[in-house]
């Protein structure tokens, strides 16, 4: 044991000897069934100086192994946990809870005071329970807006990821997949978080996480009021099986009367209308990434009209408006007035009447145009009830005129005498039918017909060529 030689040296009641340690959900991990080894008195806290029970532990696979590095009455202070100093109750740097709750760092520096101090402390602390922390520096019954928009919910164990190996990183590591640390790139040396601080980290001093929090929060989006005054419903997501309407209404009716809970299982979320707008409003800004329940932070956002959703007014009439699709060309504009009336037929040109006054109408013109005499009818043309078509083809085009055949390129034809035609090329005698081997040639129409009738010949039922010779009666020789 490595202490230094203050009064705590030598006075032996002030070391500190706990059961178990003060941890948060990350750093103790997420392995229930988790081994610690306890050491008693094995090192001074690192701000009090004082030896306490130091607890070592390995969070989960592929994870550091960690210790507890203040004491349990500077953790029961500050609220804060023995391994990684941040709130108990939030997850976040003692600078930043401090700044949100308006609380005033008062602990002394020196070490003289600071033992007394913690001394006196100690010995309060003894009479109360000692799950609860000290007043003036925990919990917070009225948690600022600030505190509610950046608490953690859920534990970070990224935190526990071993260190980077420097043999690695001087090429050197011959461990492979063996080695306990990781082979990563180190983070550049000129950042801020790379320079942090234990002790700037309990007091609340130029903490570079803290620093970044706040900046974090002085940047966060807000949520707007809509323009439209009838909207009085939110939308809360992110919901979880324990949360029903019941829990909903408990909370959410502390800002006004409550009309109406829409719950969408399927969708994990539901839809909260109020009566009156102001109410809604007011919900809104209270619980704006700040609402968590049944460990979850939920999602709230403004509804939107039903009446008016995806449509807006110009000029009096309601044009549809759509959201562009990525990668497609823009909209078309909007059709010509005359068009958006689907007044196709010119129908509304016959006044308020109806289709049948419209009917009789053309019927008597049609009769005039009968009894009127046909030089005046051609003289006097009525107007036509609605404009032509336009034509629905293009005429052809006029076709250019063949060209003119070549010239032959062969000598003319050759006449002769038909004597000589004659003498070299006699007439020759017609060629007989092909028949197989063994079969006749068939016979003539006039043969096959019986007298008195007319021949109808059908091949399929000539006997010639079914393979019978044409010797029929001659009797086969034994």
């Amino acid at each position: 044991m490595a202490t230094s030689k203050s009064t705590n040296t030598y006075n032996r009641q002030n070391w500190e000897d706990s059961e178990f340690p003060i941890l948060c959900q990350t750093c103790l991990g997420d392995n229930p069934y988790i081994r610690m080894s306890k050491e008693r008195y094995g090192k001074e806290c690192k701000i009090c100086s004082r030896p306490f029970t130091v607890f070592r532990w390995c969070p989960g696979a592929r994870m550091r192994y960690k210790k507890t590095e203040v004491c349990q009455t500077c953790s029961r202070m500050k609220n804060v946990c023995q391994t990684c100093l941040l709130d108990l109750e939030y997850g976040l740097p003692i600078q930043v809870r401090d700044a949100a709750m308006k609380v005033k760092d008062d602990l002394p520096r020196s070490d003289v005071n600071k033992e007394y101090y913690i001394q006196n402390i100690d010995a309060e602390m003894n009479k109360l329970d000692k799950t609860e922390p000290v007043v003036g520096g925990g919990k917070s019954a009225a948690a600022s807006d600030m505190l509610l928009k950046l608490a953690r919910t859920t534990p970070y164990y990224k935190r526990n990821r071993p260190h980077v190996c420097s043999f690695w990183v001087r090429g050197e590591c011959r461990r492979g997949e063996e080695c306990p640390y990781r082979h990563e790139t180190p983070t550049d040396p000129d950042d801020p978080l790379a320079d942090q601080n234990i002790k700037d980290r309990y007091y609340g001093v130029n903490d570079p996480v803290a620093h970044k929090l706040m900046r974090r929060a002085s940047s966060m989006p807000k949520l707007e009021p809509p323009e439209d005054k009838s909207i009085t419903t939110l939308y809360v997501g992110n919901l979880s099986d324990k949360i029903g309407e019941k829990e909903l209404r408990d909370h959410f009716y502390q800002f006004g009367e409550i009309r109406s809970i829409t719950l969408v299982p399927r969708q994990m979320c539901a839809f909260i209308q109020y009566v009156n707008r102001i109410p809604a409003e007011l919900a809104a800004e209270k619980t704006f990434n700040k609402l968590i329940l049944g460990g979850r932070r939920l999602n709230i956002k403004w509804g939107k009209s039903q009446g008016r959703q995806g449509t807006s007014s110009s000029g009096g009439e309601m044009v549809e408006n759509y959201e562009p699709v990525p990668g497609l060309p823009g909209a078309l504009p909007p059709p010509p007035v005359d068009l958006r009336t689907g007044d196709y037929f010119n129908l509304q040109a016959a006044g308020a009447g109806s289709i049948s006054g419209a009917a009789a109408v053309s019927a008597a013109a049609a009769v005039a145009a009968m009894e009127m005499p046909a030089a005046q009818a051609h003289a006097t043309p009525h107007p036509p009830l609605m404009p032509p078509p336009p034509p629905m083809f293009l005429p052809p085009a006029p076709q250019p005129a063949p060209p003119p055949p070549p010239p032959p390129f062969f000598f003319p034809p050759v006449r002769m005498p038909a004597a000589t035609a004659a003498a070299l090329f006699p007439p020759q005698p017609p060629v007989p039918p092909l028949c197989p081997p063994g079969t006749a040639p068939p016979l003539p129409p006039d043969q096959l017909a019986p007298p008195g009738t007319t021949a109808i010949h059908y091949p399929s039922q000539d006997p010639r060529r079914l393979g019978t010779a044409e010797n029929i009666n001659t009797p086969t020789p034994t």
